[in-house]
C-alpha cells in the first residue's frame, strides 16, 4: 500500500507522486473526475469539485466507479468527508432533465424530487422562465434553454439535457493525404483520441456529440474540428473570435479537405455569405443596434440546416453578450480552447451551454512528445525611474498598475533582448496602446491594435509568417486564434491585471513545433502592484509544469 502514488485529503485535494512507477496509470484514472490545479516537479495537485464530478457523471461515470478508482491508487484510506461529497454531488446530476415539449418552441424540465420542484417553483429568478406543469415538471421556452441551465447550475443543480440531437444536411467532405501546402496530413494520436471522445466510435455514439476539448495552443485544435466535420459529413457553422481567425479557418479547410471556395462562406462585418460551411465571429452574431433591439444576425442559426456547430475559444462564451449564441442547443456542438480557466470562476457555464469536458491533455505531455515547442519562461524585474516613484505612490490603485506597466525602463531591456536574439521572430505583446505605439516607434516596427483594419492586420501577419518582418508589436487583439507558427520569442511588456487565461494564450503564440526552443519574457516593474499581478498570471503556467526564471535588471 505504501508504494501507491496518491494521497487524498479531506479538503478534496489530491497529491499524485510524479516519480511513482504507476504515476501515468493513476493520472489517467483520476483525470476524468478531477481538476489539475498545479503540476510542479515532484507532486501534481488535483482537486475534486462539484463541476469535475458533474463532468464525469455526464460522460458515464457513477459515484461508485469514482470511489473505486480512488481506492485503487490511494496510499491511505479514503476520508469519509470525501466519499460523502462524491455521493452527494454526483447524485445531483440527473435529478433535473430537460425533455422535448409539446411543440418546437417549448421544452419540459422534469424534477425527480418534490422538494426540488418546490424549491425551483418558488425561486424568484426562475419564475419568469419556468411555468409549473404538474407532475414535478415545468414548461419553458426554447429561447430560455441556455439561460435556465446556467441559472440552475449556479444553484448547484446541473441539468441533464437529453433532448435528441438532430441531424443536419449532408455535406460530402474528404481529408487530403497531402495538404495543398505540400505537407503530409494525418491526425496525430491525441487528435484521434479527442475526436473519439467527442463522437465515440459511431457518428456519434448515444450520449455524445456535444462537449468541450481542452488542448494547448499550437496542438492542432482546428484539425480536431475538421476531423469531426469529416466524421459527421454534415453542414457546419464555425464561430470564432475575429476576422483574422475566420480567414485562418477558411485557409485550413481549403488546405486540408476537399471543400472548395464555393463551399465555404465568410460571415463577418465585411461579408455575409451563408454556405454549407460558414465561418463567423461571435461579435457579428451578437451585434444589435441597442440593448432593446433583437439580434439581427442570430437568424444565421436557423438559415441553414447545421449538423455541427464549432465554438472556437469556447472559454469566451460565458460572457453575457455571448450567451445568445448557445440558445440553439439541439445541434451537435464542440467547444475548443487551450484553457477553461476564467478569473470570474464561470467555467460551469461552458458545461451548461456546450457540454461536459470530453478531452483534456496536459501541455507538458505534448511538449515531451515533440508536438509543441519546449518553452523557457523568464521574468525580468526592473524598478521605476526615480521621477515616477512619487507619482506612483500617490496614484489611485488602477493608475498605479498603469504607471508600473508603462515603466519606460522596459524599453532598453526590450532592445537588449532583441539584440541578443537576432535569429528569432519576435512578438512584443502588451495591454496599453500608448505604450505599444512608443515601442513601435523606438524599434521602427509595425504595430497591430484593435483600430487597424483587418486587411492590414492580415498582411502584417503574412509578412511575419514569411520572415519579411522580424518584430511585430501586438495588442491583446492577438491573444486568440492567431496562427503564427514560426514565432519563437515573445516579450510581454504589460498584461491584463492577473489573467491566467491571457498568460496561457500569449505563451501559446510561440508553441508551434520548431527547431529552436521558444522563449517567453515577462517584463515587470519591481516593488509595485505589477509584481503581484504577474504572479497571478503565471499561476496557470506553473500549474502546467512550466517554471519561470527570475532576473533583476537594476540599471
Amino acid at each position: 500500500m505504501q508504494n501507491l502514488p496518491l494521497i487524498i485529503q479531506s479538503d478534496k485535494t489530491m497529491l499524485l507522486e510524479v516519480h511513482s512507477p504507476s504515476f501515468s496509470d493513476a493520472r489517467d484514472d483520476i483525470a476524468p473526475f478531477s481538476e489539475l490545479m498545479k503540476s510542479p516537479e515532484h507532486f501534481h495537485t488535483y482537486r475534486i469539485s462539484p463541476l469535475s464530478l458533474w463532468n464525469a457523471v455526464a460522460v458515464g461515470f457513477s459515484s461508485e466507479m469514482i470511489i473505486t478508482r480512488l481506492n485503487r491508487w490511494s496510499k491511505y484510506p479514503l476520508p469519509d468527508a470525501v466519499e460523502q461529497f462524491i455521493h452527494e454531488f454526483a447524485s445531483r446530476f440527473g435529478r433535473l432533465k430537460l425533455l422535448p415539449g409539446p411543440d418546437e418552441q417549448t421544452l419540459v424540465l422534469s424534477c425527480s424530487q418534490e422538494k426540488l420542484y418546490q424549491e425551483l417553483k418558488h425561486h424568484r429568478g426562475l419564475q419568469n422562465m419556468l411555468t409549473p406543469a404538474g407532475d414535478c415538471s415545468f414548461l419553458l421556452s426554447l429561447y430560455n434553454r441556455g439561460t435556465v441551465k446556467v441559472t440552475l447550475i449556479k444553484l448547484g443543480h446541473p441539468v441533464e439535457d437529453i433532448i435528441p440531437l438532430r441531424q443536419g444536411k449532408t455535406l460530402a467532405l474528404s481529408l487530403r493525404e497531402t495538404a495543398l501546402s505540400g505537407k503530409p496530413f494525418d491526425l496525430r494520436d491525441y487528435q484521434e483520441e479527442a475526436v473519439s471522445a467527442f463522437l465515440g466510435s459511431g457518428s456519434p455514439s448515444p450520449g455524445l456529440g456535444y462537449g468541450t476539448v481542452v488542448m494547448p495552443c499550437g496542438s492542432g485544435k482546428t484539425v480536431i474540428g475538421i476531423a469531426a466535420m469529416h466524421r459527421l459529413q454534415q453542414q457546419t457553422l464555425i464561430i470564432t473570435t475575429n476576422t483574422a481567425a475566420v480567414h485562418q479557418w477558411i485557409d485550413e479547410l481549403l488546405d486540408k479537405t476537399s471543400l472548395t471556395a464555393d463551399d465555404i462562406g465568410e460571415y463577418t462585418g465585411g461579408k455575409k455569405e451563408i454556405r454549407p460551411v460558414t465561418v463567423c465571429t461571435y461579435q457579428v452574431l451578437t451585434w444589435r443596434p441597442d440593448k432593446e433591439s433583437d439580434f439581427p444576425h442570430f437568424s444565421l442559426f436557423q438559415r441553414s440546416d447545421w449538423g455541427l456547430i464549432i465554438y472556437d475559444e469556447v472559454h469566451l462564451l460565458p460572457a453575457p453578450v455571448f450567451k445568445i449564441t448557445a440558445e440553439i442547443q439541439s445541434t451537435m456542438r464542440i467547444g475548443m480552447t487551450a484553457t477553461l480557466v476564467r478569473e470570474d470562476n464561470r467555467e460551469d457555464e461552458v458545461f451548461s451551454l456546450i457540454g461536459p469536458k470530453r478531452y483534456d491533455i496536459p501541455w507538458k505531455d505534448l511538449e515531451q512528445k515533440g508536438w509543441i515547442a519546449s518553452a523557457v519562461c523568464t521574468e525580468i524585474r526592473t524598478p521605476l525611474p526615480e521621477e515616477l516613484e512619487i507619482p506612483y505612490a500617490v496614484a489611485p490603485r488602477g493608475e498605479k498598475f498603469r504607471i508600473a506597466s508603462e515603466n519606460p525602463r522596459k524599453i532598453p531591456i526590450l532592445k537588449e533582448l532583441i539584440a541578443n536574439n537576432p535569429e528569432d521572430l519576435i512578438l512584443i505583446i502588451g495591454q496599453y496602446v500608448r505604450q505599444l505605439q512608443q515601442i513601435a516607434r523606438e524599434l521602427n516596427a509595425p504595430i497591430i491594435t484593435g483600430s487597424l483594419q483587418n486587411a492590414k492586420r492580415e498582411e502584417l501577419y503574412r509578412q511575419f509568417r514569411e520572415g519579411t518582418i522580424q518584430i511585430l508589436v501586438v495588442s491583446k487583439v492577438a491573444n486568440f486564434a492567431i496562427d503564427l507558427p514560426d514565432a519563437s520569442m515573445a516579450v510581454q511588456v504589460s498584461g491584463t491585471f492577473g489573467s491566467r487565461q491571457e498568460e496561457a494564450q500569449r505563451l501559446g503564440r510561440i508553441l508551434r513545433p520548431k527547431k529552436r526552443n521558444a522563449k517567453f519574457y515577462n517584463l515587470v516593474t519591481r516593488y509595485t502592484s505589477e509584481e503581484q499581478f504577474a504572479s497571478n498570471r503565471q499561476h496557470f503556467l506553473t500549474e502546467q509544469g512550466y517554471t519561470y526564471q527570475l532576473e533583476i535588471w537594476d540599471d
